[in-house]
């Protein structure tokens, strides 16, 4: 079976091409075209940086992984997250139960094109827009029903999520959450909703298994990046039947707008379930190559890289990394998202400072890459000072978003550590 899909992008629905599925038995593929119509726009740039070049004709993705997706990364960035795809198979079972009980059986389980094609059209990370063979994007309102929870419906929501994480999930949940998850996240419980003034956002919840305060850690971690001079999502608390949600604004949208993303693993050109370890060098590589204001971004992510040493950020994979489009095919860090201390984690990064590094969260590491981000050894030093003050007012900033001296005791580990010692050694302090 093959189904054709076309690509558009923005809020006015340009068509960028035509992404072409094929489902052999359990055996998926996939390729892409541009539409001659986007070749030759004034306003072209190639979607995917590394793996779909402006060229006419059909590119195909081959997969590195049979876990891998069958998409090339700018579409598979759009993929609902680990949440989400869980939350699809709870319907897709239910769907099935309720099938055999009225004699209409529906087994046919369910292909990557149908997880790509269940993310809401409104929520849709970045700017890119699937719409299907009958002219809808998908996933089009149900029944004229509103797209996007409003931030009211939050008791709701965490009722209905709690409900799939102990198996204890109804059909109403389903029809709640249906639709409405996020590619920007993991496989913790969130859900797309719009603020009281008008903002596409995450709503993140705790979760029934969590052993500490992990939404209001959340926050904390974004407070005082920004306190520590990094570009981050914009966070508050919010307090629902009792439990902290954490509303984390949207970063691709703007002014109505939609802002092309891709993820770090997409400007690399690897796939998220390559074995290989990747490096934040490598990132700096795929700057120099497709960077926006090189200099400033490089800094940037130094500041990043020492920030998440000095807080044990340790969940720093390559889906947690993103960038958006600038125009002319240049692309810029997005704001820092999905930042979390680690109190109880061995200090080992996800993505190495660099190929000879290890996987050590080091201050010594990253000052010996500090010259092949461009920065100077002096101005490296004062950036980790600046870094360290931030993080040594983790506690007064807990307690202005209103968590508890027992809340902030579970996370002590996570900001007192040797690396601290060694920014304050580093600094003259």
């Amino acid at each position: 079976m093959m189904r054709t899909i076309t690509v558009h992008i923005g809020e006015q629905g340009y068509l960028v091409g035509h992404l072409h599925h094929t489902l052999e038995g359990a055996r998926e593929s996939a390729s892409f075209a541009y539409d001659v119509s986007w070749l030759e726009s004034p306003e072209r740039f190639a979607v995917d940086p590394v793996l779909l070049g402006l060229v006419t004709g059909p590119q195909f993705h081959k997969r590195v992984h049979r876990d891998a997706t069958v998409f090339h990364g700018a579409i598979a960035d759009t993929e609902p997250d680990g949440w989400g795809k869980r939350v699809i198979l709870r319907d897709h079972a239910k769907q099935r139960a309720e099938g055999r009980a009225t004699g209409q059986r529906s087994d046919q389980p369910l292909n990557q094109l149908d997880f790509l094609l269940a993310v809401d059209d409104h929520s849709r990370v970045g700017a890119l827009r699937l719409r299907d063979e009958s002219g809808l994007f998908r996933r089009a309102p149900e029944d004229g029903g509103r797209r996007i929870p409003p931030s009211v419906s939050l008791a709701q929501l965490v009722a209905s999520s709690q409900a799939v994480e102990m198996d204890q999930e109804t059909m109403a949940d389903l029809d709640f959450l249906r639709g409405r998850g996020t590619s920007l996240g993991g496989l913790r419980p969130k859900c797309s909703i719009v603020t009281p003034d008008g903002h596409l956002a995450i709503g993140k919840f705790p979760s029934v298994r969590d052993q500490r305060a992990v939404t209001k850690g959340e926050v904390l971690a974004l407070r005082i990046a920004k306190d520590a001079g990094v570009r981050a999502a914009e966070a508050s608390l919010v307090e629902s039947e009792g439990l902290p949600v954490a509303i984390v604004r949207r970063f691709d949208r703007e002014g109505g707008l939609r802002i092309p993303y891709v993820s770090a693993a997409t400007l690399l050109g690897v796939s998220p379930h390559d074995p290989e370890t990747h490096a934040y060098t490598e990132i700096v590589d795929a700057l120099r190559t497709h960077g926006h204001d090189l200099t400033n971004e490089l800094e940037e992510l130094w500041r990043r890289i020492a920030f998440s040493i000095l807080i044990t950020n340790l969940d720093d994979h390559l889906l947690n990394h993103g960038f958006l489009h600038r125009g002319h095919g240049r692309w810029a860090l997005s704001p820092a998202f999905d930042v979390n201390p680690f109190p109880d984690r061995v200090r080992e990064f996800r993505t190495w400072i660099s190929e000879g590094s290890g996987p050590a969260a080091s201050l010594h590491s990253l000052m010996e890459v500090a010259a092949y981000f461009q920065i100077k050894p002096a101005r490296a030093r004062e950036i980790v000072a600046e870094v360290d003050r931030a993080v040594s007012n983790w506690r007064t900033r807990g307690r202005q978003i209103g968590m508890s001296e027992a809340e902030l005791d579970q996370f002590a580990d996570a900001f007192e550590h040797d690396e601290r010692v060694a920014a304050r050694a580093m600094g003259g302090g």
